[in-house]
This record gives C-alpha cells, sequence and structure tokens, in this order.
C-alpha cells in the first residue's frame, strides 16, 4: 500500500514543542523532494517547510522560519518537522507530501503528487 503517514501531533501550550514525522511506505523519498504543508480550519492549505533531494538545501515560509527545522532520514524513508516555541497561530491539520524527482525545497506545490492525510496540532495558551 502505498502511503505516508504523520504521527507526532498533539497539543501543547504556547511556547512549546512537537516533532512531527512522516514515514513512507510502498514508495520512495530517495531523490525526491519533500515538504510539510498545513491547513487551520476555513484557511486555505500552506506551504510550510520544504527540504531538497538531497537534503543539503531546505525552505521555509517566513512565519516558522527560525522556529521550525525540517530534515530528512533516507535510510529510514523518514521526513521530520521539529517545530519549536510553537505560537497559537500554528494550529492546523500538518501534512507531509512527496515532490518532484530530484526536486529543490521551492518546489510548486502542484508537484507534490502523493500526500499524507495529516496529523492535528493545536497549540493553546
Amino acid at each position: 500500500q502505498v502511503q505516508l503517514v504523520e504521527s507526532g501531533g498533539g497539543s501543547v501550550q504556547v511556547g512549546g514543542s512537537l516533532r512531527l514525522s512522516c514515514a513512507a511506505s510502498g514508495l520512495t523519498i530517495i531523490r525526491r523532494a519533500m515538504g510539510w504543508f498545513r491547513q487551520a480550519p476555513g484557511k486555505e492549505r500552506e506551504f510550510v517547510a520544504g527540504i531538497s533531494w538531497y537534503g543539503d538545501m531546505t525552505n521555509y515560509t517566513d512565519s516558522v522560519r527560525g522556529r521550525f527545522t525540517i530534515s530528512r532520514d533516507n535510510a529510514k524513508n523518514t521526513v521530520y518537522l521539529e517545530m519549536n516555541s510553537l505560537k497559537s497561530e500554528d494550529t492546523a491539520v500538518y501534512s507531509c507530501a512527496r515532490g518532484p524527482q530530484m526536486g529543490g525545497p521551492r518546489s510548486p506545490q502542484s508537484k507534490y503528487l502523493y500526500w499524507g492525510r495529516g496529523t492535528q496540532v493545536t497549540v493553546s495558551s
């Protein structure tokens, strides 16, 4: 079964931290750009972070830069999103997606063809 499965979401207070994981099965992340996206209630899905196929380049939306870190472990076929100093506006469903082959961290959203179902992150004060 081809799937991306996110885990690590939950409820946390403002200023707290979470580490999300995205495990791929039935498909490989090797030589693929990978990305994290989020969707808050009533809002469109937005890009959060991207990592190049080689893992040497990353990109973040301005609102999370300096607080979030995307990384990958090709041997484990897994991508991570470390989230620190969380704010209430980070509350959303976070999904990972597989991007284009040999893609960079700024690959357009239309190039991400496989998506996980997401994990809920709730930040409260």
